[in-house]
């Protein structure tokens, strides 16, 4: 690759995964990138003491302040804050056009709740941010899935399944990726029986419709039996699906691509994608991390970048 793109790279809740991915992977991706890291010496020092391992010397830092002692595999607020704004200086690093996307390692949920802070994640963050709907996407090159629901309570879901947010959701979707199919699921067993099982469907079918009469041609198909939809022979005519929340999407493909998929947020005017694993606790600074989710993201972040020339 002639032209390497400087990419911010989030590092994570420093209590897990992290720092550790960041530093194994670090060769391979500069290879593709310039990898810029959000983390102080400090910090950095640190994480690379307890890991046992040496810093590369083109290991090129922004500096985000704060320093607190690191406490392998804990729920800590300090290392949520941490974790916070090493992800709001990426961002920065790319709106300043400095970066031209951001990488993130995995946060904890909990460590930002106890942070006192109101987001629930990444893509809620960018959302607010931006004030733009960004679409949580997660997959590899053989099967990727968008949720339309994310993290809520299960009781939530079908209340927040109206024709007009589907309709909006599947034209945002459209403006990310426009030329392939897209399978959308059902929400009920059997995609609800023609209104035997739920009357969900109806709804889904008809911003389906709509929202294929105003990109003019058939891109959303569905709404398709959800305990069928990723059978082989359906993942053989579809590469994108939609599914309704979180776990009916998720847990079909972690069951069947966990360790090398990743998550992309669409819809949002900078590129952003992440690995797909969370912070690994019980793993954490022992040596023992996988690289291929983070190493997937440099990769798909440097794709998305063309793709916006």
């Amino acid at each position: 690759m002639n032209h390497k793109p400087p990419i911010a790279v989030s590092i994570g809740d420093l209590n897990g995964i992290g720092i550790e991915i960041a530093l194994k992977a670090h060769k391979e991706v500069s290879k593709i990138c310039h990898p810029i890291y959000c983390i102080n010496k400090t910090m950095l020092q640190q994480a690379a003491t307890l890991l046992h391992v040496n810093i590369p010397d083109d290991f090129k830092l922004h500096e985000v302040a704060g320093n607190f002692t690191i406490k392998s595999g804990t729920v800590d607020a300090k290392s949520g804050i941490y974790a916070y704004n090493s992800f709001l200086s990426a961002v920065a690093l790319c709106e300043m056009q400095k970066t031209q996307a951001v990488v993130t390692l995995p946060i904890h949920k909990e460590a930002w709740m106890k942070a006192g802070l109101q987001f629930k994640g990444h893509t809620d963050l960018l959302r607010k941010h931006f004030n733009q709907e960004a679409i949580m996407m997660l997959g590899c090159q053989k099967m990727y899935v968008a949720l339309f629901t994310e993290h809520i309570p299960l009781k939530d879901v079908t209340k927040n399944i109206t024709y007009k947010k589907l309709k909006q959701f599947f034209l945002d979707m459209h403006n990310s990726i426009q030329n392939s199919q897209i399978a959308v699921l059902g929400l009920n067993p059997h995609a609800g029986d023609n209104g035997v099982l739920g009357n969900e469907e109806l709804l889904i079918t008809k911003a389906i419709k709509s929202a294929n009469k105003k990109i003019g041609f058939e891109q959303f198909i569905g709404p398709i039996v959800p305990d069928v939809a990723f059978a082989p022979y359906c993942r053989k005519n579809y590469n994108y699906f939609i599914a309704m929340y979180h776990d009916q999407g998720l847990a079909p493909l972690k069951a069947l691509y966990f360790d090398e998929s990743v998550n992309i947020s669409l819809n949002l005017p900078i590129v952003r994608t992440s690995v797909d694993h969370g912070t690994a606790f019980d793993i954490a600074y022992k040596g023992e991390a996988k690289i291929l989710s983070y190493v997937n993201a440099v990769d798909s972040a440097i794709e998305l970048i063309k793709f916006k020339r």
